[in-house]
């Protein structure tokens, strides 16, 4: 994380992906949240009551699927190319980094499509087998997220397609694979901390501000709590996207980008012994 951070310090521009990425797909949900329970009522989905979802409500969740999905996928994309490139020690920036997305946008939508069609998928076991459905799906998610760890920093570097994307992140991950993919779950746990100590405090803050009685002081703890509460989040998308760039350039290429040790890498990704 210190070596992510590291990174991210040199080119604070990298934080504008995951601000851009997070005020688009906002967007997005507010444009179809609406249509999505208009759908729900009329089919007369009362969860409460067990119903199923309809033939309609599952295109509508699909098309949210994609488009949730191809937003996301484009700002990493992005995010991972400017990062590739600060690894290598080459200058970047946020224009950059976009172009670098918009240079690949026909594969990204591609894997935007494999992606909403899987989560659609996973979504119908849930809801349709129960509690077994539930582990299913869950089981089956950890496998993906697996298998396609790699792929956005493949669509950065690679004209690939997204078939070929995802085959290539798997073939990766075999040929550096280990027991524990430990840097994002180092920096999970460290921002999960992090997020916990922030929420107290931010408890503390507002209720603070509440006992003054004063409007001026309560506004101002709302706004400092969630700007606070929001860069903790970019920070965090930020340097788990820096880091997944800096495992594809390793697995890849051999090679540790700026701001990284051979050793820690190597660790990250601990080759398989037979």
């Amino acid at each position: 994380m210190k070596a992510s951070a590291d990174v991210l310090r040199s080119d604070k521009s990298l934080l504008m992906f995951p601000l851009a990425s997070s005020i688009c797909c906002l967007l997005v949900a507010a444009s179809f949240l609406v249509p999505i329970i208009v759908a729900m009522v009329a089919s007369g989905a009362d969860v409460e009551q067990g119903h199923r979802m309809t033939v309609g409500g599952y295109v509508l969740l699909f098309l949210f699927y994609l488009v949730q999905y191809f937003v996301i996928i484009f700002f990493n994309t992005a995010l991972a190319g400017a990062a590739l490139a600060r690894l290598r020690g080459e200058p970047t920036s946020f224009g950059e980094g976009m172009a670098v997305a918009r240079s690949r946008i026909v594969n990204i939508f591609g894997y935007a499509l494999i992606a909403a069609t899987v989560g659609l998928v996973l979504r119908a076991l849930q809801e349709r087998l129960g509690l077994i459905g539930r582990l299913v799906a869950g089981f089956l998610g950890l496998a993906w997220t697996v298998a396609t760890f790699l792929v956005v920093p493949v669509l950065a570097s690679q004209d690939v397609g997204p078939t070929e994307a995802i085959s290539r992140s798997v073939e990766l991950l075999k040929r550096t694979w280990g027991e524990n993919i430990i840097g994002n779950a180092g920096i999970g746990v460290v921002f999960g901390l992090l997020m916990f100590v922030a929420i107290l405090v931010a408890a503390l803050l507002v209720g603070g501000a509440f006992a003054t009685q004063s409007i001026t002081a309560i506004i101002a703890a709302i706004v400092i709590v969630v700007v606070g509460l929001t860069m903790l989040g970019l920070i965090q998308a930020s340097l788990q996207g820096i880091y997944a760039a800096a495992l594809y350039r390793y697995a890849e290429e051999g090679e540790v980008g700026h701001g990284f040790d051979q050793a820690m890498l190597e660790q990250a990704f601990r080759p398989k012994t037979k």
